[in-house]
């Protein structure tokens, strides 16, 4: 039986190239389109990850990390002052603007701490010291700021809102959901660049619990002394800010519609595709049931040439998506697969193509095994 199955799947060589490419495509755009969105989701939230704070207090309502908002920069000696909190530091996260050497002007997202190295803030350093961030009017820009701003180097010097900053140092993978370049400055630098609305204000105070604390509890503390600030802990605030842009943005919905597309069109050439050959070798399924086979026989049949052909479009896909990847990465866009996803793409390419099969199904229950002694 699997070699009548894959005889029948090789008897036309092209339509099988046809059939594995229609299920290869689909499992490509599964991959290209769920990978992207979760690597936007991430980039949403990357900064809350990799900052080394268990709760973080922001302005009541705050949507996302990006959009905050200001509040007195005094609300910090508050949480430090209650037990269980290891430290507390404030945060300012503020769009400004960057004059470039050609004339042009660009946005960048501007972090602000006291110490960067504390919280783990840039994660990832190419060149230079958090520490000499103290030191002057100094900006450790990321990477991916060269798509947006030209090439750069450490010694560059570049205007921001109208203070000339040099660069002493690049930092890696620091995304944002809006591909805004994030650079990072001194806390109080920051305050005077950023304008009268920043002075004596923050947008963030970073808390970071003392071994053995009960998170609630110092949660619901804080909140009480803070009664017009919010308190989340890391998790929920990266899940508010992730869900902020697919809510807002539609990009959840857009993501589901190309992906129900690209399902569709998988299923749609899988089953033309087997229903014509089955049409093709009526005499020979006609054949297993005059020796006695069942139409249980004929589906089980039809069922391996569905799997052969889910297997072999999934891998020539997944191949396709990964070789993407690179490419992508260049671009600045990020392709996430997680194991998870690629065992779901699996086993949905799987059962997807099984239910192309049921189509034939139909016409072989029908067949007469008389069939085969007519001329």
């Amino acid at each position: 039986m699997p070699n009548l199955a894959l005889r029948n799947l090789l008897h036309d060589k092209l339509r099988f190239v046809i059939t594995v490419s229609g299920v290869a495509f689909a499992v490509t755009l599964v991959f290209v389109q769920v990978g992207l969105f979760l690597g936007l989701l991430d980039n949403a939230s990357v900064t809350i990850h990799h900052l080394d704070a268990d709760l973080w207090v922001t302005s009541r309502n705050t949507p996302n990390v990006d959009f905050a908002h200001a509040f007195p920069e005094t609300a910090v000696q508050r949480v430090r002052s209650i037990p269980g909190v290891a430290r507390a530091d404030n945060l300012l996260v503020a769009f400004v603007n960057v004059a470039l050497p050609s004339g042009a002007e660009e946005g960048m997202l501007a972090y602000g701490l006291e110490d960067f190295s504390r919280w783990g803030l840039p994660w990832k350093l190419e060149s230079g010291d958090l520490h000499d961030l103290r030191r002057g009017d100094y900006l450790v820009l990321d990477a991916s700021a060269e798509r947006r701003y030209g090439p750069f180097a450490v010694g560059d010097y570049r205007e921001v809102l109208g203070r000339r900053l040099k660069i002493i140092g690049r930092s890696r993978e620091a995304l944002s959901f809006t591909t805004t370049p994030i650079g990072f400055l001194d806390f109080h630098l920051l305050q005077q660049i950023a304008g009268e609305r920043f002075t004596e204000q923050t947008t963030y105070v970073l808390v970071k619990l003392a071994p053995g604390a009960d998170a609630k509890a110092i949660g619901a503390e804080i909140a009480r002394r803070l009664p017009y600030n919010d308190v989340h802990t890391r998790d929920a605030w990266a899940e508010r800010s992730r869900s902020y842009w697919v809510a807002s943005t539609g990009i959840g919905l857009n993501m589901i519609l190309t992906v129900f597309l690209g399902c569709l069109v998988g299923v749609v050439v899988v089953a033309q595709t087997l229903y014509t050959s089955t049409m093709e070798h009526l005499k020979e399924f006609g054949t297993v049931k005059a020796i006695g086979g069942s139409n249980r026989d004929i589906y089980w049949i039809l069922g391996q040439q569905a799997a052969i052909a889910a297997v072999v479009g999934y891998l020539a896909g997944g191949a396709m998506g990964l070789a993407l990847r690179p490419g992508m990465a260049k671009v600045g866009l990020k392709l996430i697969v997680p194991d998870p996803l690629a065992v779901a793409v699996f086993f949905g390419t799987l059962l997807l193509c099984l239910v192309s099969a049921m189509v034939s199904f139909r016409k072989v229950a029908a067949i007469d095994p008389a069939l085969v002694f007519r001329a």
